[in-house]
């Protein structure tokens, strides 16, 4: 049974908009069936980028639209499509949006999900180019296998507001904990959508985990998260822990420029800048484990990178974050323990690091990321083992590639 999720469109920005877009093409979605595409294709739903406007181009079809838009239907039913989440988790939202659809976009929606095993998903052929086309009756055999119209409901039928560029924007909150691997999106009863953002964190099974191989801790598709910041002005720390690697500096954290920077900059005898502040985000791991390889990404990022980082670790109950929260992170320092000593940072770079945990009973529960005295970082990846893998390894010492340098000056 489903969580009775408890939907609602929002009026503002929801904060689960930091969350990964578990359905984006950029981490692996795929339309897998549309009923029809005539005017333009399902798999526009998907694209990475924001949706755009040519006025004046057509098509042998019509009006060439950046979106998702059915012929207008004069037989029984309504159109809808799947899409395979290229995240496998918990959906904490949607956001259909409906950005230059006026006179044309779908007037209803409602969405459903399963939790499919890849290997039970029928053989739906390929859907190569689309535009024009309806479903053929052999796709609708296929997926008629799968029973979706009985999935279960995450957005029930709610009406939708036109497209205007600045406000196509339609929220909806999730409240289940379920895990979700595929979307059913309908449309009531034809028309057009520009994008489907599919909200959410990662989930994964570390039941099947190779006890050889380490995993990306914090990694977001794995269920990790930032639960604290001070400042992203230019981007949001969740962004640093997302999937494949940094498209832009779009995609990682910045901050603004730190105002008290002093009005001369210099540096100490290793390197680093003296005196000049930082700036923090904290996370939550995928799953408690011991950190044994931290990479540090600022690819994208050359006139604005970090002049050094650090990285410490430290184990919180639930309700310990829920307090830390509150106050902001003002953590005492005897709880964190070192990860990564201060460390000098280059341009456009991805640096790899061994963590200064010295055995595998090191276990963390959250990793706190600062930098001095500001800028961003594209990727932070904290690799390591899973507690319950560490407890059946034995003890031993990576070898470390630097040397402990003095902390950073700043209170944190």
């Amino acid at each position: 049974m489903v969580d009775s999720p408890r939907e609602g469109r929002l009026a503002r920005s929801p904060d689960f908009i930091q969350l990964v877009d578990m359905a984006s093409e950029s981490v692996g979605g795929k339309v897998l069936f549309a009923t029809d595409d005539f005017f333009a294709p399902a798999e526009n739903l998907i694209k990475s980028d924001s949706p755009s406007f040519k006025e004046q181009e057509y098509t042998e079809f019509g009006k060439w639209m950046d979106g998702w838009e059915t012929r207008r239907r004069r037989t029984p039913g309504h159109d809808w499509c799947l899409i395979r989440l290229g995240v496998h988790g918990i959906i904490r939202g949607f956001d259909v949006d409906t950005s230059y659809f006026t006179g044309d976009y779908a007037p209803r929606v409602s969405i459903q999900a399963a939790n499919l095993e890849e290997e039970k998903e029928p053989d739906i052929p390929e859907r190569g180019a689309r535009t024009g086309t309806a479903a053929s009756p052999k796709e609708l055999e296929a997926v008629a296998q799968l029973k979706s119209g009985d999935w279960d409901c995450l957005v029930p039928m709610t009406e939708l507001k036109p497209g205007k560029p600045a406000s196509g924007h339609n929220y909806f909150l999730v409240n289940s904990q379920q895990r979700w691997t595929h979307i059913r999106l309908n449309i009531f009863p034809d028309g057009g959508v520009a994008r489907l953002r599919v909200y959410g964190t990662g989930q994964k099974d570390w039941t099947a985990t190779d006890a050889k191989e380490p995993l990306d801790l914090v990694a977001l598709a794995f269920g990790g998260a930032c639960v604290g910041f001070s400042n992203a002005h230019f981007g949001h720390p969740n962004k640093m822990i997302g999937v494949g690697q940094p498209r832009s500096a779009a995609d990682g954290w910045e901050t603004a420029r730190k105002l008290d920077r002093p009005p001369t900059i210099e540096n100490d005898e290793n390197g680093i800048l003296l005196d000049s502040g930082c700036e923090w985000a904290v996370f939550r791991l995928a799953h408690p484990g011991v950190i044994t390889q931290i990479e540090v990404n600022t690819e994208h990022f050359k006139g604005n990178y970090p002049d050094s980082c650090k990285v410490d670790g430290c184990i919180l109950t639930t309700q310990e974050e829920e307090d830390m929260i509150k106050q902001k992170w003002d953590l005492l320092g005897h709880k964190w323990k070192p990860l990564l000593p201060v460390t000098k940072l280059s341009p456009n770079k991805n640096h790899v690091f061994d963590s200064l945990t010295l055995e595998l009973q090191d276990v963390v529960t959250h990793a706190r990321l600062t930098i001095s005295p500001d800028g961003g970082l594209g990727r932070l990846r904290l690799k390591g083992f899973p507690s319950s893998i560490c407890l059946l390894r034995p003890r031993e010492k990576p070898m470390m590639r630097f040397s402990v340098k003095a902390g950073f000056r700043a209170n944190l």
